[in-house]
Formats: C-alpha cells, structure tokens, sequence
C-alpha cells in the first residue's frame, strides 16, 4: 500500500491528527453516527480510542456512555470494544457482535431492532433525538473535498449530514480503484416533499460516486491503513446444497409458468453460508444474465459475476472472505462497471424493491406451521443479531423466501414450530419457506392448507408426527377456528428446550 496522503483538500489537511485526539471530541451521552455495514467500512481507529477512554473514566469513578448508530453490523474494533468497557448506552439498528449480545441479553445495553431502511429517515425525522458526532471511514478526500467511499455506504450520507461533528478516516488500505463504483442519491426528501425516486432497473445510476460534508462540521481528520472484517465461509455442506437444489427448481418451475423471466428478477440474498450455498446453486444452474439488487455483496454473488451468470450488482456494502477480498482487489478495474454501492436508504427502499420485483432469499431461526417467521430471537427472549434488511424486503419482494435446516441442535431443536416464539415476519410477507427437506408454496394458501404443506413439505421426520398431532388436535380442540390453536401448547415446544435440552416429546 501506499504511504502518501489521501487526504488531498488543504483545508482538511490541516485538522489531520491522531485518533487519541480524535476520540476526545466525543462527549458522554453523545449520539454517535459511525459507518460500517456487515463487517465493511467501520471506522478502525477512532472506536478503539474512545473504548480506551471511556475505561479509564470509569475507572476514575465517572460515567461515560454513548448511543451507536450504525449501517447494520461492525466489527471487533467498534461493537466489541466499546461494549467490553459498558461504553453503549444505545445501540441500533442491527448489530452481531457476540460482546454487545451478550450485553443486550444481560439488559446492560439498550437494543433498538429496525428495519435498515428506516434508519436514514427516522433520523431525518428527528425521532431518536439529534446526532452530535459521526465517525465515517473514506477511501480518500480528493481535492475538491469530496469524499470517496469505503467499502461500504450504510447510512453514511445521512450521518453526514445530520452530525454536528464529523471525524474522518481515512483508510489508505482501501483500494483507489473504489472511486466511481458507488452512487450517492441526493434527491430524497422529507415529507410532504417526496418525489419519486428516478430508478426503474438495478443498474440505473441516479446519483454522484462520492460524498459531500460541511466541510466547518469535519473536526478531525486520521489516517488509518487497516483491513476490514474478513468472513471466511464455509463450504456449502449437504443440507444447504439440498435448500439451493429446492430454490433453483423452483425458480426453473416459475419461468416454465411464465411467472419469471428466463434471466430472472433482481435476487436479493441474506448474509451467511446458506446463502452463499444458495447463490452457489444458482451459479452452477442453468440461468443467465442474472442481475441482483441487494444490501451486501458476499462471496456468492462474486462468484456469479466471475463467472458471467450475473451481470450486475447494486448493494449498499461489499462483503468478503480474505479469498474473495483478493479476487475484488485484483479486479476492481474490471469490477467497477459490474457493481454499483448505494446508500442503504436507497438499497433497502420499499418504493426500489417493489419496482424492480426482487426475489428475496433470507435466513430463519424458525418458522411456524401457519407461515410465520422468527429471524432475531431464541426461544423468544434472546436476540441473536437483528432483523436487518429482511423485512423490507419480505414484504416488498416479487416473491419472498425464507430459508433454514429443518433440524438445530443435533436434532434437539425443531426449526418448524406450532407457534414461533417470537414473530419478525408474519404469515402476511411469507410466500415461500424452505429446508433441506422441501419447499412450501404458500401463495394464496389459508392457514389450514399452510399448515399441511409446511409439516409436509418442510419439517424434519422426527418432529414431522410431532407437528402432525398438535395440528390435528387442534383441528378438534379449537373447531371453526381460522387458525387453529391449542394454546395452552403453542410455546411448549420452546418451553420443553428451555427444561430438557430437547423440543422432542420423551
């Protein structure tokens, strides 16, 4: 990498100091913007010096807390070094850091779980109080004082803008060739001022590859050379391999029906291994000129570019393995005309989604036999990340998908329940689930035909008996109901885990 600056405006050359001196203009009880989004574009610097004083200040016997608003996820460096020394007051919208988990579940930190396309506007709204400082890494700051992007955009325009103020990192680890792969859209309003947002296909540029600051707001400048947060995934194994085979024949059935065009709809993918399995089997399938509209661009969706199955990729953030994070950077001259990052207000916007038709993939904890889905707790009480983006697109898709292994725990745990514990999706934004063991089509199912197709189609065989008798008593113990319910059974599966170690029956 290159030592010489990045930071090319005068002006800004001059507030360059050390991260230290950085993070001694964050006060406690401060709201607190910083950038980063699944691992991606988090400031590396500035968190670990503010961890460091915040604990020294607690040693002293003083309180110092701030609220953490980020894009989604961050990394080791922020999320877990600030909730090692209790320094989160407030965090949103989405976090998986195992520290700030644990935190949360211990109720020493303050959890707000959002969808990610309210955050930007929420804060327009004034609804969370006013942002004193933003923290944003960049890839530079060129000569006319624009900012050129990181690796992710989150909701960096929006704290930008709503910051009193604004510290800069600028990250030389971040590769030059990133300048002209990201769109920042400057039209959005505030009611009852919208207009429509001018994008009617996925690749369609709408706005300008950098970012704008006041340049009076920016308060300190620091230059960091440091990577990202490197996900290795692992190999897809049987069970995911069997959920993508489910979701490609589906898919092939849909363009049969001339319900799908033959190069299909945008694909919007959750993050983890079973969506890279699933993107994986669409790579390896029989579509082409695939294009996809999505929040983050993993390994998966790499490969498919790599091998030409996808044509185009708009995201808010790019997402790696040290594997894939070599390929991008090897490519990125090539990369940039395939690959478009916006800001997750524009990436996650219902209004986009609904547009375009996406087919929205995304992971599950659990799903009930009605059609209802939990993607953020454990057994009802215990979050694991956040809903994230899920929702806005589940309820907005073309068609939307929910995937998991049928099976959790060795085999203790059921991922088909009579009644998930707690509720992110509901029966209402839920078309299509699907495990190792099949996929249900629920389009214009009522809830009794729901509930045979997904004890049916999706259930494990060693809870399918167990499924198959709670329905079946209910039918005659709550008679005439919609959706029949025994409730005094609903939760006992969960509760019977939470005793036992197992939801099977002994």
């Amino acid at each position: 990498m290159s030592t010489e600056s990045r930071v090319l405006h005068p002006a800004f050359r001059q507030k360059i100091m050390s991260a230290e001196q950085a993070a001694a203009h964050i006060m406690p009880g401060d709201n607190v913007g910083m950038s980063g989004f699944t691992g991606s574009g988090h400031p590396k610097v500035v968190p670990v010096e503010l961890a460091k004083r915040i604990e020294a200040t607690h040693a002293r016997g003083e309180a110092f807390r701030i609220s953490v608003w980020t894009g989604a996820s961050t990394a080791p460096e922020l999320d877990g070094a600030l909730a090692k020394v209790n320094g989160i007051e407030m965090r949103l919208p989405y976090q998986s850091d195992p520290v700030c988990r644990q935190k949360i579940n211990e109720g020493t930190m303050q959890y707000a779980d959002i969808h990610l396309s309210h955050v930007a506007q929420h804060v327009w709204f004034g609804f969370y109080g006013k942002l004193n400082v933003a923290i944003i890494e960049v890839t530079a700051i060129l000569e006319d004082g624009s900012l050129v992007p990181s690796t992710a955009i989150g909701n960096n325009k929006t704290w930008l803008d709503q910051a009193d103020k604004v510290i800069l990192e600028v990250n030389s680890h971040q590769s030059m060739h990133l300048h002209g792969m990201h769109d920042v859209y400057y039209g959005t309003q505030v009611p009852p001022h919208r207009l429509p947002i001018p994008m009617t296909h996925s690749d369609n540029r709408i706005g300008v590859p950098y970012l704008q600051v006041d340049p009076a707001k920016v308060v300190a400048v620091v230059e960091t050379n440091s990577s990202d947060r490197n996900t290795d995934f692992t190999a897809p194994d049987a069970e995911s391999e069997q959920i993508a085979a489910h979701l490609v024949e589906f898919f092939q059935h849909e363009v049969k029906l001339g319900r799908l065009p033959r190069s299909l709809l945008p694909l919007q993918s959750g993050v983890g291994n079973i969506a890279n399995a699933v993107l994986a089997g669409l790579n390896k399938s029989s579509f082409e000129n695939m294009t996809a509209y999505t929040e983050v661009l993993q390994d998966g969706m790499l490969d498919m570019i790599a091998s030409g199955k996808l044509r185009h990729a708009s995201a808010t953030a790019v997402s790696l393995s040290k594997k894939g994070l070599k390929y991008f950077e090897d490519n990125i001259e090539q990369l940039r005309s395939k690959i478009l990052l916006r800001p997750q207000e524009i990436s996650n916007h219902p209004e986009l989604i609904r547009r375009l038709g996406t087919l929205s993939m995304n992971g599950m904890i659990e799903a009930d036999i009605y059609g209802n889905v939990n993607s953020t707790h454990i057994m009802g009480t215990r979050i694991m990340n956040g809903i994230g983006g899920s929702g806005d697109f589940a309820r907005n898709a073309y068609i939307s998908v929910f995937m998991t292994p049928s099976i959790a725990k060795g085999g203790n745990i059921s991922c088909i329940v009579p009644m998930v514990s707690h509720v992110d999706h509901t029966e209402h934004d839920v078309q299509v689930l699907v495990t190792e063991q099949g996929l249900a089509d629920l389009r214009g199912l009522a809830p009794k035909a729901r509930a045979k197709l997904v004890i049916e189609k999706c259930a494990h065989p060693s809870f399918k008996d167990q499924l198959t008798d709670y329905y079946e008593r209910s039918l005659r113990e709550s008679p005439g109901k919609h959706t029949p319910h025994i409730l005094t059974e609903a939760l006992s599966w969960h509760q019977r885990f939470e005793e036992t170690g197992s939801m099977k029956r002994g």
